[in-house]
């Protein structure tokens, strides 16, 4: 829902840029992907929903992993006006990664929007120069591990603004799995797996992943099977507690999303370690008995990749702690899964 007032109004501002002029993203002409305004906020699940899935989503269900906004202008700088809330400070991650913007023309890095060192809840802005007045499509990713409230773009006053192009197809490509498929540990939001396929292929996403809290309760499975979605990444493996709680739930929601969606691709993505470790073999045998035992009941439209074969070329360097991606092992694995999509969506 968009606020109520006139979009070219003047917002204050601290950046010393005479003649910016400030946008609100939630008018016309922006088109904001991934997440949504409700009331004072964006959110990327419901709150009715997360509320029933656990304490810890109801909290992220609010912060904006996989958000963008998409515009057109011949602007020859882009800044942007943030009112942050529900922020985390992450030990691995600078405050670029956890709290920042960035913004991208097509798959080109234009730059990052970065907060200040002790940026908590509240207010910031910053400004990205880019160069030559020349129109140009542009699309600003939101922070990974913080909430906004209000989001305002600046630009030059007598530039112009008009809507971005779409994406590819009008359906999303959605991904639900732990804080790999949050974001953690990539330098910028920008350089997530997701996000990173977005640019490849021209397509949409919608990113639900919750660090240390994607368990695959009944409510979650439920509110994933009812969205209307392009193909299904199903990266749930690491916060099973163990493989027990594995097997009592990888399938349970593999079927709840099939029942709802017979034809819908669906990828199937086990832990992305490359070093054997923490039983990954045992709970691989899970989840790959979600994978047989779809395939035995005749689904054509269901494939596993086994996490660890997105390394094979670098080993464990891959990682920041031997869990978590650094942007390395973000592309590696954008281009292991990228290329299933691909194939599976018939991109070329």
């Amino acid at each position: 829902m968009a606020k109520q007032f006139d979009k070219n109004m003047i917002i204050p501002t601290k950046i010393e840029k005479q003649g910016i002029r400030f946008y609100d993203i939630d008018d016309e002409p922006f088109s904001i992907y991934g997440v949504w305004r409700d009331g004072d906020r964006y959110y990327r699940v419901p709150y009715g929903v997360a509320t029933n899935v656990s304490k810890v989503v109801t909290q992220k269900c609010m912060q904006t992993a996989g958000g963008r906004v998409r515009f057109k202008t011949n602007s020859p700088y882009v800044a942007i006006k943030v009112t942050l809330h529900n922020t985390e400070q992450i030990a691995m991650m600078t405050v670029v990664g956890t709290m920042g913007l960035d913004v991208y023309e097509g798959d080109v890095f234009l730059g990052s929007f970065r907060p200040p060192f002790h940026q908590g809840d509240g207010e910031f802005e910053s400004l990205v120069e880019l160069g030559e007045a020349r129109e140009r499509e542009l699309t600003i990713h939101f922070p990974l591990y913080a909430g906004i409230c209000d989001f305002y773009v600046g630009i030059d006053e007598n530039a112009t603004l008009s809507e971005g192009k779409p994406y590819g197809f009008d359906k999303p490509v959605v991904y639900y799995g732990s804080s790999i498929t949050n974001g953690g540990c990539c330098s910028r939001p920008g350089m997530t797996y997701e996000a990173q396929i977005t640019r490849m292929l021209n397509v949409d996403h919608h990113n639900l992943g919750f660090g240390g809290s994607a368990k695959a309760e009944l409510a979650i499975a439920e509110y994933v099977a009812s969205l209307d979605m392009l193909a299904f990444v199903y990266d749930y493996d690491y916060n099973a507690r163990d493989a027990e709680y594995l097997s009592e739930t990888h399938e349970r929601m593999f079927k709840i999303v099939r029942e709802k969606h017979p034809d819908l691709p669906i990828i199937i993505v086990s832990r992305p370690q490359y070093l054997n470790r923490n039983k990954r073999e045992e709970r691989f045998e899970v989840i790959k008995r979600t994978y047989d035992n779809a395939v035995a009941r005749g689904d054509k439209n269901v494939y596993l990749i086994p996490g660890w074969t997105f390394f094979d070329e670098i080993g464990n360097d891959y990682t920041v702690d031997d869990v978590h991606p650094t942007d390395l092992g973000f592309m590696f694995m954008a281009r292991g899964i990228g290329k299933v999509l691909a194939e599976v969506l018939k991109i070329k």
